[in-house]
């Protein structure tokens, strides 16, 4: 299991009045521990009001610069959010896991690819990583970014997206949609809705001569987004989206197993850092993360929504049934691994493996 790792804050600034841009250090000798790839994130840790509290927040800046840098939005009620905007200073120290997140395509710079991308608020802190670096890398492809904010003084990151586009002119073009501030432009006013898509990919972009489309924000833009470009015969393996939350409710049996496997437990062993532990279990209660939280197990996480693939782990034995999955790609479910935050024992004994 990947470990957390001291990052002391180099710097913090307001990008928007609701997002900071928070830059660190990386420690001497962590250099290859805090490697990434374009458009992957860190779940950081810290302590608030007593509490241990992780989050997963996109890298908002590129393997070439050498820098270490999230965005971190303020959103209602969000314990690390909040305390990152309006307590967190420079000097302060946090805890990271290593770089993760699979929200990329290898960088290629023999290639010349057309590339259109989606976003909106946040969505574009690993928007932004990815298009930056493949431009420079990949001095023959073009972006399109269509990107949805309230108003022009909401658009995070506003400032290093004029300065790519003025960088790469005739590679980078920006649509920026508004919904609480009017365009001259009709397109552009409002959020993005089946009428608008149409309209985008018979004048500004051709679905036959893009490679890849990346989708980040809100779930139901991301659905939206994805779903007209599969009924556009769009391969899915072009289609590569990001998620920063979901609706969905916690995984629960469905009612056939419900009934089946009411009144029993399971055995489950958890195998992290080379040491196991064990714990029974009520088949159709809480999902594996939950229970061996609660059984004073040390595991990361941090969305607990299927979406950051933080408590990802290998099943080894048993067999468990998952709510969302959004956070593993295919090959992954092939191989057995799980989000443990989903997982639910179908099975009197289950065994499952942070180390592999």
């Amino acid at each position: 299991m990947a470990e957390f790792h001291k990052l002391t804050v180099k710097n913090i600034e307001k990008t928007t009045k609701d997002c900071v841009l928070v830059s660190f250090d990386i420690p001497s000798g962590s250099e290859e521990v805090f490697k990434y790839k374009q458009g992957q994130y860190l779940t950081l840790k810290a302590t608030i009001d007593g509490n241990s509290v992780q989050r997963s927040y996109s890298l908002c800046s590129s393997p070439i610069d050498n820098e270490l840098r999230v965005g971190i939005k303020a959103v209602p009620m969000g314990l690390f959010s909040t305390f990152a905007n309006e307590q967190l200073k420079e000097g302060d120290t946090l805890e990271s896991l290593p770089p993760s997140g699979n929200f990329f395509v290898e960088v290629n710079p023999e290639i010349q690819k057309n590339y259109a991308c989606f976003a909106a608020g946040s969505g574009i802190t690993p928007m932004y990583s990815i298009i930056k670096t493949h431009l420079a890398a990949e001095p023959n492809s073009t972006f399109k970014l269509f990107y949805i904010n309230q108003t022009v003084s909401s658009i995070i990151l506003k400032d290093e997206l004029e300065a790519l586009k003025n960088q790469y002119m005739e590679r980078f073009e920006i649509f920026h949609f508004l919904t609480k501030q009017n365009r001259t432009v009709e397109l552009f006013n409002g959020r993005l809705d089946q009428e608008k898509l149409d309209i985008i990919f018979k004048t500004i972009s051709n679905v036959s001569r893009v490679d890849d489309y990346f989708i980040c924000g809100p779930e139901a833009m991301i659905f939206l987004v994805r779903d007209f470009l599969l009924e556009q015969k769009v391969d899915k393996e072009k289609i590569h989206f990001e998620l920063f939350g979901t609706s969905a409710d916690k995984p629960k049996l469905n009612k056939e197993d419900a009934e089946k496997l009411s009144g029993k437990t399971c055995r489950v062993t958890l195998i992290e850092g080379g040491k196991s532990m064990e714990f029974e279990l009520a088949m159709g209660g809480d999902n594996i993360l939950d229970a061996a939280l609660n059984n004073s197990a040390d595991l990361p996480y941090a969305c607990k929504g299927g979406v950051c693939c933080t408590c990802r782990a290998k099943l080894v034995e048993g067999e468990v049934t998952m709510g969302v999955t959004y956070g593993l790609e295919q090959d992954e479910l092939d191989n057995n691994y799980i989000l443990t935050c989903q997982a639910l024992p179908t099975t009197e004994k289950v065994v499952v493996d942070f180390d592999k």
